[in-house]
This record gives structure tokens, sequence and C-alpha cells, in this order.
């Protein structure tokens, strides 16, 4: 296992990034939603995150390799409407295989591209979507850079705070993860598929 410090190496995501960015989410989120709908998809999903006027998304490198990465929008509020505009062809051929594969998740798919109401819809409020570090690379407070180095980001965007939303249940790892770093659980709620999740929130201004 690799042991490194992300302290300066994290930096803004680049197109060059994304086939790695993908990879990365795949080793550390297998069986999860956006895992089972496959590369092709995720490919297309950062890629529009990153080309949105509101995306974030941060990477750690150590060397020419990404470590971990971060990603989210300074406003979250129609983001997935955004998303879809004038890409949605590309989308539904992305999805087209995995959905074909697993029909089941065709309902979970419609409700991720519609607002739901995990949204924050109060102004100033960022939304961290997704951070994943390397399972090889899982020491060195490189979560913890990703997260500071997002939140950093969203400050200068003129945010005062920033939400997130996670497991409740079997996850304990990562709620202490979120508290140790000063966020704090607004809410807990269950989503269409059974899932309690829980509401974190921390402000920045």
């Amino acid at each position: 296992m690799a042991h490194t410090t992300c302290t300066n190496m994290v930096s803004g995501l680049t197109p060059p990034d994304l086939s790695e960015v993908v990879a990365v989410h795949l080793r550390s989120f297998p069986g999860f939603f956006l895992s089972q709908m496959g590369p092709r998809f995720l490919l297309c999903f950062y890629q529009e995150l990153l080309s949105d006027p509101s995306g974030i998304a941060l990477v750690c490198r150590q060397g020419h390799r990404v470590q971990g990465f971060v990603a989210g929008t300074a406003e979250p509020r129609g983001f997935y409407k955004r998303l879809l505009v004038g890409k949605w062809l590309r989308f539904a051929l992305a999805s087209a295989a995995p959905l074909l594969r697993n029909p089941m998740i065709v309902p979970r798919l419609l409700n991720a591209f519609r607002k739901t109401k995990e949204e924050p819809d109060d102004v100033g409020c960022g939304l961290l979507m997704s951070i994943a570090v390397d399972p090889e690379a899982q020491a060195g407070g490189i979560g913890a850079a990703l997260v500071q180095g997002f939140l950093t980001e969203c400050k200068k965007r003129g945010l005062s705070s920033v939400h997130l939303t996670t497991d409740h249940y079997e996850n304990d790892r990562v709620n202490r993860f979120y508290l140790k770093l000063g966020f704090t659980v607004s809410r807990s709620f269950t989503t269409p598929q059974g899932r309690v999740m829980n509401d974190y929130r921390i402000e920045i201004g």
C-alpha cells in the first residue's frame, strides 16, 4: 500500500485526468449505483460536470498518477437539468448497455436526473457530490486534503456553506471522517430505495 501525503498536491481536474478519475471511482465504489452504470457513463458524467460553469473538480496526484478526486457543484439547484441540456442523447447512449443488463436501475437513474429532496435549495450552499481515494493509497490524509481543497474553492466562489449526503448505517468510518473535519448532521432522511442517509453541512463563510 502506498503511503503518501497529499499536501500541496491537490489541483484542478483536467480532461487528461478523466480516465484515471473513472478508474479510481470504479475501484473505490464497486457495486454502487454509478459504478453499475459503467465506465462510459461515468466518463460522460465527469466530463459534463467539468464543463459546467458551476462544477468543482479537484484531484490529488503523486507524480503523474491520480490518487484521489473530489467533485461537486457551486449551484446544486438545477444541476442535473443543466447537465442534460443538449447532452441527453450522449447520456442515453452511455446508459443503454447497463440498463439492458439491469433494468431494475432505471428508476434510480431517472430519479438521479430530476430534482430530489436531497438537493439543497438555499442560496450559497455548495454540494460535494463525490469523493474517492484509490484503495491502494488510503494513507497520508488524501481525503481530508481533497475536502479542504473543495471547501476552499467553494469559499472563493462566494459560498457560505457546503453540504453532502452519505449512508447513515454500516458507514461508521465515513461518518467519523466528516465529523472530524467539522461537518455536522443537519438531518437524516430515507431515499425512495429505502437507504437512510445523513445530510452533512459545514459553514465556510
